[in-house]
């Protein structure tokens, strides 16, 4: 099952406040990230689990990896987007407490699980 990160961004510990803006990174190069170099899946099943083609996951992939290095030479900001992502699943933002969650449909009232915070934002595109 595919789901956004559970981080809005990082921030560089320790260096002078930023000049430049964040790297923007894409809720797809996030996951091909994972799969690839945390979970260790080779490219092939990386892709199948992401259900896409080996040549978009490589194009995905490399533009992760270019994007994370980016940010680690130049001391840059890390941000997620949601970029051109299909979830199984609705997901959402509380605004209160920045959880990110599932809610079945069959809810008519949504509320954050964490907080019951009913100030919630849509993830999904």
């Amino acid at each position: 099952m595919l789901e956004p990160p559970h981080f809005k961004g990082y921030k560089p510990y320790g260096a002078p406040s930023p000049q430049e803006p964040p790297v923007e990174l894409l809720y797809e190069e996030y996951e091909a990230f994972k799969w690839a170099d945390y979970y260790k899946y080779s490219h092939h099943e990386a892709c199948r689990h992401m259900g896409i083609s080996r040549s978009t996951f490589a194009r995905i992939y490399a533009s992760a990896r270019r994007k994370m290095a980016q940010a680690l030479v130049e001391t840059r900001s890390i941000i997620t987007a949601p970029g051109d992502v299909t979830f199984d699943e609705n997901w959402y933002l509380c605004n209160d407490c920045n959880t990110r969650f599932t809610q079945q449909q069959k809810h008519k009232k949504r509320f954050c699980p964490s907080c019951q915070s009913n100030d919630l934002k849509p993830i999904t595109k």
